[in-house]
Formats: C-alpha cells, sequence, structure tokens
C-alpha cells in the first residue's frame, strides 16, 4: 500500500516482538562460519527518530520498546535485542529505533549479504541513503511478491526472508500466503518469519494455519497486549516461523511471558504452537 508509513508503529508492542525474533533467528545463522543472505520484503525507511513528526503522532512506542528500554532483563534472548537496539541511540535514552533491514545489516558480516524491497518511494530513497557505501546491501524499488520471484533462490543457501506487508488492502492475506508459498519453494532452505496483526481472531486464525501449512516445521509466537474485541486496531500481533531454528522455541517460552508482563495494556496473553502442538498458552479473562 502506496499510503503506508511504518514510521507512525516504529517500535511498537508489534515491532518489540517481531525484532525479537528476528535477531534470535540471525544469532543462529551467525553461529555458522558460511555465509546467509537476508530477504527483506517490506523495508519500510531504516532507521526511525523518535522525535519525528510520525512518531509523535502516534506514540506507539511509548507501548512498546519506551517500557524495556535500558532495562536489564535477564533474559538472554531480550537483553540482546534490546543491547542492539542500544546501539542506534545517542547516550542518554532513546533517540531512535531501527527497522528491520537496519537490524539485520548491524548484525551482517563481511560475507553476508541482505537484500530489501519498498515500493514506497520516499521510504525507499531513504533505505537506499542510509545504506549507500555498504556493499553488502541491495535496495530495491520494487513490489514485495515481484521481488520475491525476482531475487529468490538467493545466491547462498541460508538465510531469513522476512516479510512483514501492512495488511491494508483487501487481499493482502491471500497474496501473503500466495507469495510465502512461492518464496518457500524457491528459497526452500530458508528460514521463513511472517508477521501479521491481530485485527480479529478469527482472520488471523485463518492465516496463520494457510502459513504453517508451508511447511512441516513450523512455530506460531503471538502476543496480545489487550483482549480480543477490547479495543480497535491491533489488540497483538503474531509471527509465523517456517524451518525456524531449534533454539527459537525455549527462547521463546522464556520471552513470551516477560514480555507480556510489561507489555500488557490490561489483558491479552500469548501463544506458542510448533508443529508438535501447542507448547505455551495464557489468556487473560
Amino acid at each position: 500500500m502506496l499510503s503506508y508509513r511504518h514510521s507512525y508503529h516504529a517500535g511498537n508492542f508489534a515491532d518489540v516482538l517481531k525484532h525479537l525474533v528476528q535477531v534470535s533467528v540471525l544469532d543462529h545463522l551467525l553461529l555458522k562460519d558460511k555465509p546467509f543472505v537476508v530477504h527483506d520484503t517490506h523495508g519500510g525507511a531504516g532507521v526511525y527518530e523518535v522525535a519525528s513528526e510520525h512518531m509523535q503522532k502516534t506514540g506507539e512506542y511509548q507501548e512498546g520498546i519506551a517500557r524495556l528500554y535500558g532495562a536489564s532483563t535477564g533474559l538472554p534472548a531480550i537483553n540482546r535485542y534490546l543491547n542492539l537496539v542500544g546501539r542506534f541511540s545517542r547516550p542518554g535514552g532513546l533517540s531512535h529505533y531501527p527497522g528491520s533491514p537496519a537490524i539485520s545489516a548491524a548484525l551482517l558480516r563481511d560475507q553476508d549479504r541482505l537484500q530489501v524491497t519498498e515500493l514506497h518511494s520516499t521510504d525507499a530513497a531513504l533505505l537506499e541513503a542510509h545504506f549507500r557505501g555498504d556493499r553488502r546491501v541491495r535496495v530495491y524499488k520494487q513490489d514485495a511478491w515481484a521481488g520475491v520471484k525476482a531475487l529468490l533462490p538467493a545466491a547462498h543457501k541460508r538465510g531469513l526472508v522476512l516479510v512483514d506487508p501492512s495488511y491494508e488492502l483487501s487481499g493482502d492475506d491471500r497474496a501473503t500466503v500466495a507469495g510465502v508459498r512461492e518464496a518457500v519453494k524457491r528459497f526452500n532452505t530458508g528460514c521463513f518469519v511472517v508477521w501479521y496483526p491481530m485485527l480479529q481472531r478469527r482472520r488471523a486464525d485463518y492465516l496463520a494455519r494457510g502459513l504453517m501449512g508451508l511447511a512441516d516445521k513450523h512455530l506460531r509466537v503471538e502476543l496480545n497486549v489487550l483482549n480480543d474485541g477490547a479495543a480497535r486496531g491491533m489488540t497483538g500481533s503474531g509471527l509465523v516461523v517456517l524451518n525456524p531454528p531449534w533454539t527459537l522455541a525455549g527462547q521463546m517460552e522464556e520471552a513470551l511471558p516477560f514480555l507480556h508482563g510489561k507489555l500488557s495494556q490490561g489483558g491479552g496473553g500469548y501463544r506458542l504452537q510448533s508443529d508438535a502442538g501447542v507448547l505455551l498458552e495464557h489468556a487473560v479473562r
């Protein structure tokens, strides 16, 4: 959607969950010396200034990263994510929040590669400017699903495909399942992290089931900060991870109760489900 700008939502509770999982997957890829590629389908603008008009207009970051920033949680995966976010801010407080391409680039080695597609002309230009001179990164002003066909399979057999649509257009759910199906077919050795919003429980469940059916090994990670139907807009968000690293389920078992305790706005809960069944579930009634 050409009117969508992630700058209004940067650092919200959905970003916290999404980027925590992203960092955890990348850290697993970094355990081996062999190179890998990150393919980011909806890149956004790269890095977001907290004092900007967009972030201040919605204030969504205040219910997300601002509740955690600077804390030591006792959980290695969350501390790792928070320390990485802190690299982008000036000393003394939260000044900037990194989007998914910036997070990936911060962790890449010289032999690894990042390819990003972004269709919004302003955000694509900002991405290009941010990564100018970085030979590890390529930015393409291109539709996400056209990019899947053009850029996958990737040069390396290992990697992460991060899928983060806005879901604001009619048919986005179907397009996402179809696009991820095509991506898995082209790059079946990769790990896929697909984000979805909790707007209506039935819709989210249907989408998640469609995505989980695309790979034998999968993990569904969901965090809700409000009860279903408690408010207009998102009450939570989730991720379907296809071909997940074996370490991820245990990390999320520790992280989800902590995140819900810190980010809940008076309700919600969390759910962790693998191809073997439900691993963890809690709902506030």
